[in-house]
C-alpha cells in the first residue's frame, strides 16, 4: 500500500480477487507504463539484426510467392479471378495478425514471471502491449498489400474492382481480429502458466488452423457438407469480409459474421476471466 502525507491510502494492492473483480481502471493509471512496453516490443524485436524492420514485410512476401506457385500454379486452386498474388497476401497478413497477436500473448504470464515477481503492475499490460505493438507490424503489412494492389491496377485495371465505399469496415475487421486474438492468447496464457508444455502445441495449433479457414482457397469452392467445417473457424468470416471489402468477392452471410461477433466477445470474455482469476495466484505459485 502507497500512504500519503494525509494519511489516507491512495492505493491498496491486495492478492485476493474474485472471478469478476477485473480492477479495469488500473489500466488506465499505469498507461505510461504501458507505452514503454508497447515501445520496447517494436524496438527490442528488430535490434541487433542486418535487416531491421525490413523483417516485418519479408514473411508475407515470401510467404505469398510460395502459396502462388504451390497452390496457384502447381495446385491451380482458383482465386475467383483476383491475381493470385493479391489474393493470396489478402489471406496471409489478416491470418498474420491474428496469429500474432494469439502466439505472442499466450505466454504472458509464465514468460515474465521473473518481472511480476519484482514489482505489482496490471499483469493485463504486457498482453496488451503485445497486442498493439503487433497492430504496427499489421498495418506495415497493410501498406504492402495496398502497395501491391496499386500495382496490379495500374497494370490490370479492368480485371480489379476496389470497393472503396467498404472502406470503412477496416478498423471493425482489425478490432474483431485483435480481440479474438487476445482473447485465445490469455486463455492460452492461463493454461501455459500451470501446464508448460500446452505452449509447443500452440504454434502448431494455429499452423492447423489456418488450413481450416479460406486464406489459401475461397469458401466458394468448398462442399457444402463441410463448408460448415470452414465456417466453425471464426476467422474465416473476417479473411472473406476483408477480400469481399476490397474486391468485392466471397461469400459473406449476416450469420457467419455474428457468429464471428458473438464467438470473438465469448473467447474475449473467457480469456480474460481465466486471466484474471490465474494471475493473482500465479507467482506463488510459478
Amino acid at each position: 500500500m502507497i500512504k500519503s502525507n494525509s494519511n489516507n491510502w491512495d492505493l491498496t494492492i491486495t492478492p485476493h480477487r474474485g472471478w469478476f473483480d477485473f480492477h479495469l481502471s488500473e489500466i488506465w493509471q499505469y498507461r505510461d507504463l504501458l507505452k514503454i512496453y508497447i515501445r520496447r516490443n517494436i524496438i527490442a524485436q528488430y535490434k541487433q539484426t542486418i535487416l531491421g524492420p525490413i523483417w516485418i514485410i519479408i514473411p508475407p512476401i515470401l510467404t505469398t510467392l510460395v502459396f502462388t506457385v504451390i497452390f496457384g500454379n502447381i495446385a491451380n486452386i482458383s482465386t475467383e479471378g483476383l491475381p493470385k498474388p493479391l489474393f493470396y497476401m489478402a489471406g496471409i497478413i489478416t491470418w498474420n495478425y491474428f496469429s500474432t497477436a494469439l502466439t505472442s500473448t499466450s505466454n504472458s504470464l509464465a514468460g515474465n514471471a521473473g518481472i511480476y515477481g519484482k514489482v505489482y503492475f496490471p499483469r493485463i499490460i504486457i498482453p496488451l502491449a503485445t497486442l498493439i505493438s503487433s497492430l504496427v507490424r499489421y498495418f506495415i503489412q497493410l501498406m504492402l498489400f495496398f502497395s501491391l494492389l496499386g500495382y496490379f491496377i495500374i497494370n490490370n485495371a479492368d480485371s480489379i474492382q476496389v470497393q472503396l465505399q467498404l472502406i470503412w469496415l477496416l478498423p471493425v475487421l482489425v478490432i474483431l481480429m485483435g480481440i479474438q486474438g487476445l482473447g485465445f492468447g490469455l486463455l492460452f496464457s492461463a493454461i501455459t502458466s500451470k501446464y508448460r508444455d500446452v505452449r509447443f502445441l500452440i504454434g502448431f495449433g494455429v499452423q492447423l488452423l489456418m488450413y481450416a479457414s479460406p486464406v489459401i482457397f475461397p469458401l466458394s469452392i468448398v462442399p457444402e457438407k463441410y463448408k460448415w467445417i470452414i465456417l466453425a473457424n471464426p476467422m474465416s468470416a473476417i479473411v472473406e469480409s476483408f477480400r469481399y471489402m476490397v474486391f468485392e468477392v466471397g461469400q459473406v452471410c449476416f450469420n457467419s459474421i455474428l457468429y464471428t461477433l458473438i464467438f470473438t466477445g465469448g473467447i474475449f470474455f473467457l480469456g480474460f476471466l481465466f486471466f484474471n482469476h490465474t494471475e493473482k495466484d500465479f507467482i506463488d505459485n510459478a
